[in-house]
């Protein structure tokens, strides 16, 4: 079993590559999926997130408001760091159940956002960082709701991309067409496929 941790930036396209290494024939694992399981009524994140700020960051149905958690985190570095505090334990077990799990691939892949803001990048055979121009990131966020103000807030909060560079065994660029990050996928994972276990 080969273990890889995929990260990049917040809008870097790191979904859509995964995407692609999974129908490539990759195990894939998605970090936010997991929060946001925790987030639902009855899960240990809206837990935490009651014991940390308050039922008024919950909802009706005790399921976390992420929209209005997401502006107070996103706009304070302490509370976010409070926050991250009390998820993070939670999400890393959850990866490493499945990183461990058997599976019909050989290949495991945990698409994990802030690997290296979290220090989680031991537990993986490889790290792999998705790059990309950050005008880019700001379109698609806007696209998905947000503000262009949001948008860069919320790429300001995070590692920058040559700082996860620096620490990453492979970096893949995200800077053109979705045909380049296809190709850069089918690339990537032959030589996953070719490294010894």
């Amino acid at each position: 079993m080969f273990s890889i941790a995929l990260t990049g930036g917040i809008a870097s396209g790191k979904s859509h590559f995964a995407g692609l290494l999974s129908r490539l024939g990759a195990d894939v694992a998605d970090a936010d999926e997991i929060v946001r399981s925790l987030h639902r009524p009855g899960g240990g994140g809206a837990d935490a997130v009651a014991s940390v700020f308050g039922r008024s960051y919950l909802l009706a149905d005790g399921g976390t408001d992420r929209a209005r958690l997401g502006e107070l985190v996103f706009a304070d570095a302490d509370a976010r760091r409070r926050l991250e505090q009390r998820l993070h334990p939670l999400v890393r077990s959850h990866l490493l159940a499945w990183r461990d799990a058997p599976s019909a691939s050989p290949i495991k892949i945990a698409q994990i956002p802030l690997l290296f803001e979290a220090g989680w990048q031991g537990d993986w055979r490889l790290s792999a960082t998705l790059e990309a121009p950050p005008e880019s990131r700001v379109a698609r966020l806007v696209a998905r709701g947000l503000t262009r103000e949001q948008a860069r807030n919320r790429i300001a909060a995070q590692t920058t991309d040559a700082e996860r560079a620096a620490q990453a065994d492979v970096v893949i660029r995200n800077m053109a067409s979705l045909e380049e990050l296809e190709a850069a996928a089918t690339i990537f994972y032959h030589k996953l496929e070719s490294m010894p276990t």
